[in-house]
């Protein structure tokens, strides 16, 4: 098929440079457009940008000149990585102008209409758009991806809410440096260290799950309580997590439930789909950042330490890779899905 053609709002930036590293080579997408700040505006990209990918910056894209961060772009749709305060502008104005903006930032995740989608879990959310693009007069809409630590942890949350229905969920997490975006902590500050506070974070570990997982009218009606922890670890949010069920379940009965689970049809075949979306582990001693983060090409969940709780019912441990999983891979995945439904018509 004729690429569609894709521009990067926030492309300097962290979760930006992914998407661009990702989008390379992709057989629906073509990355035809950056913007950023205004100070970078008017550059080329490879003079504005300080490239931390593995990956080689492609000429194509570090001949790109940058643009600032409105509309109109001559693109099918736009990436957002733009950080909160930003995005909440620009994303506004690309969706009210007919742009349709697939969005990694929080500004819009928790407005009503707005789909919080993970395509595995949640694909019909989707049918909020026609009411979203109605009730605030857009010409296209916005769709969004959760907080990066949330995916992790929606993926078990999702089996153990419609196998055994939730009731209660406590999550633990120990964060990347990466989720900091660039540059992140000082070495002063987080080497030989713990971080015990991210601003904003638990608020979206305690919230989103709920979305993702309720209704397209409701959300559902279990509870969460996080603490957010920042760790001296590259890539790869690690979680603990404990579950209070409405129905008594042993691990085995959730470790069979995990591997039974598939995702709805409608995601078969989207070029960003892993082929093994969640992992199981048996070994006490995975999974483990630095060895698993990297599975399905960064996009597969990996459980392991999954066992009874003496004072709750079940407790095991997560990891996901928080910039392509939870962020970047997130958003491309979204982006692949509303192709595929339709929302963005194919060239």
């Amino acid at each position: 098929m004729t690429k569609l053609h894709v521009g990067i709002l926030g492309a300097t930036g962290a979760v930006g440079q992914r998407l661009i590293e990702m989008l390379e080579g992709h057989p629906w997408f073509k990355v035809t457009e950056v913007c950023a700040s205004e100070r970078s505006a008017g550059k080329s990209f490879g003079d504005a940008v300080d490239w931390r990918m593995q990956t080689a910056l492609s000429p194509a894209i570090a001949n790109l000149v940058v643009k600032t961060c409105t509309p109109p772009l001559a693109v099918d749709f736009v990436f957002s990585a733009l950080p909160k305060e930003e995005a909440w502008v620009a994303e506004r104005a690309f969706a009210s102008f007919g742009t349709p903006v697939i969005s990694n930032a929080s500004a819009y995740r928790m407005v009503e209409h707005i789909p919080l989608v993970i395509p595995e879990l949640n694909p019909a959310h989707t049918q909020m758009i026609p009411i979203q693009r109605q009730e605030k007069d857009w010409k296209s809409f916005i769709v969004t991806n959760p907080n990066c630590a949330t995916i992790g942890v929606a993926f078990p949350l999702a089996v153990a809410q419609r196998s055994f229905g939730l009731r209660k969920v406590q999550v633990t997490t120990f964060q990347a440096r990466s989720g900091a975006g660039f540059p992140g902590p000082p070495p002063e500050l987080i080497d030989d260290n713990v971080l015990p506070f991210i601003s904003g974070e638990e608020d979206k570990l305690e919230t989103e799950p709920q979305k993702i997982l309720g209704s397209v009218d409701a959300p559902a009606d279990f509870s969460i309580t996080a603490h957010c922890n920042r760790v001296n670890v590259s890539d790869g949010h690690f979680e603990c997590v404990n579950l209070s069920l409405a129905t008594s379940a042993s691990a085995t009965d959730f470790k069979e439930e995990l591997l039974r689970f598939r995702p709805p049809e409608i995601v078969a075949g989207l070029p960003s789909s892993p082929d093994q979306l969640m992992c199981v582990f048996e070994d006490d001693n995975r999974p483990q950042p630095k060895v698993d983060r990297d599975m399905g090409g960064g996009m597969t969940i990996s459980l392991g330490r999954i066992r009874p709780c003496p004072i709750w019912d079940l407790k095991f441990v997560v990891l996901s890779h928080n910039t392509i999983r939870g962020a970047a891979g997130a958003a491309l995945l979204n982006a692949e899905l509303l192709v595929k439904q339709g929302f963005i018509p194919k060239p």
